[in-house]
């Protein structure tokens, strides 16, 4: 072997040995990164943020924020490029979505002491693809303040926001934007059966002042004033009033008991950290930060309520009595058609909606102070008019069907096409004409007396 080829042999290992360093070195940075896709407010993430970072420095921690329906589309848009190693949200249904999807990882931690079920309700997915680590209720909070101003009675249940007493009063987000808010509407659908369900819906929407863009949008304006009542998850509610905010929460009893969840992704690129921060937040000490004043949730650590802030029930005792037993499989197969069917006859139709709720409840106040069998008629025709459902309950769960519905429009100009396009088109054409024969209607009928 001669010196030259000797040399050129040495340099070459040199800057093999080199390049192996240099990319184990990136392996070890790669596997200290941790990325989460949250539908949560920066505030509490940064809670368990600054909680988990000192006890584990060596994890460099990414924060993204989306909406509930946002992340679940990002994380299927990104299948295949897949650069999250948690997803973090309130929404099991949403879970549901990922796990039909194999989006997520399976994996249960070696020392969970957390509980897996309560009253009969899977708090954790069965085959471990994703984990209960709160519990949520929803209801509404109110503005003790803004009520006093305005004389308006404390609400009691779903049926008592569609009062007239309530017109312009309620603010609500839609499903499509709030994870929440979908399982809010589908606590009411399933509570209330599909028709009488989408009633209810209609009647809140047709009082509220305006649908939020976020779910977040809904306690800020209850907090602000800017309207008295708000349709919201309950940790809205307690964190406004440990805030210092005059607000008030309850818990109707058509309401339910889900939990927020968290799940590993599946193909995770830093999935051990992924494991060591899903263990942190099912630890003793990760349930306690649930009642820290920008958390505010219910562990599902039966332990953890021995410390629980006053005010915060305590569901493992009963507190809260959730008279809807969830369903998380019939939410996940109709996921994107109820909101698909919200935003075409309720956030799309809001203003047209709203007229014709007006003018129903004016017609009844005057049908009330004048008796009159034909305008009652009248009005009849035009509540079945508005309180109309395109579709049935089995149709919107028909796999064929639910399936078309792919995009997710965050307004009513963004694009569709194909079948979803013609459906949503045809939804819209009929609410339409429905909202201004009610209109119609209830005015001629008011009109007769």
């Amino acid at each position: 072997m001669t010196s030259i080829y000797k040399r050129r042999l040495r340099i070459f290992a040199a800057v093999a040995t080199a390049g192996i360093c240099f990319t184990v070195a990136d392996a070890v940075a790669a596997d200290n990164d941790l990325v989460i896709v949250t539908s949560f407010a920066a505030d509490q993430t940064a809670v368990f943020k600054q909680a988990f970072k000192k006890e584990h420095p060596d994890i460099n921690l990414d924060v993204i924020n989306k909406g509930t329906s946002a992340g679940v589309q990002y994380l299927q848009e990104t299948a295949g490029n897949n650069k999250t190693d948690i997803f973090w949200a309130s929404s099991p249904d949403a879970f549901e979505v990922l796990k039909a999807n194999n989006l997520l990882e399976k994996y249960v931690p070696a020392t969970k002491k957390t509980a897996s079920e309560i009253n009969g309700y899977q708090i954790d997915d069965p085959d471990g693809y994703f984990l209960g680590f709160a519990l949520s209720g929803y209801g509404f909070m109110w503005n003790t303040s803004y009520m006093t101003s305005y004389k308006l009675p404390d609400p009691n249940t779903w049926e008592d926001l569609t009062k007239p007493i309530y017109f312009q009063h309620l603010g609500i987000s839609a499903p499509s934007r709030s994870g929440t808010t979908h399982l809010e509407i589908e606590t009411i659908l399933q509570g209330q059966g599909w028709d009488k369900g989408w009633e209810t819906v209609k009647e809140i929407a047709g009082n509220a002042k305006l649908i939020t863009n976020r779910s977040f949008g809904v306690p800020e304006g209850v907090d602000s004033g800017e309207f008295g009542i708000g349709i919201v998850i309950d940790y809205f509610g307690f964190t406004s009033k440990a805030a210092g905010f005059p607000v008030k929460f309850k818990y109707p009893e058509g309401t339910t008991l889900v939990p927020a969840t968290i799940g590993v992704v599946a193909n995770a690129p830093h999935a051990k950290a992924a494991h060591t921060f899903v263990d942190f937040v099912l630890s003793e000490k990760g349930q306690e930060l649930l009642f820290n004043p920008k958390v505010m949730r219910l562990p599902v650590a039966e332990d953890a309520y021995k410390n629980a802030p006053e005010g915060i029930p305590n569901p493992f005792k009963g507190e809260i009595k959730a008279g809807v037993h969830f369903d998380s499989n019939l939410s996940q197969g109709r996921y994107n058609v109820v909101n698909s069917l919200y935003d075409v006859m309720i956030t799309y139709r809001f203003s047209e909606l709203q007229a014709a709720v007006k003018a129903i409840d004016e017609a009844e106040a005057a049908v009330e102070k004048s008796p009159n069998d034909e305008a009652k008629k009248l009005i009849s025709q035009a509540k079945a008019l508005v309180y109309n459902v395109p579709i049935t309950e089995k149709q919107a769960s028909a796999p064929d069907f639910s399936a078309i519905f792919k995009v997710k429009r965050k307004k009513a100009e963004d694009k569709v096409e194909g079948r979803q396009a013609e459906v949503e088109k045809d939804w819209d054409g009929k609410s339409v004409e429905n909202y201004s024969k009610a209109k119609d209607l209830a005015q001629k009928a008011k009109a007769m007396l």
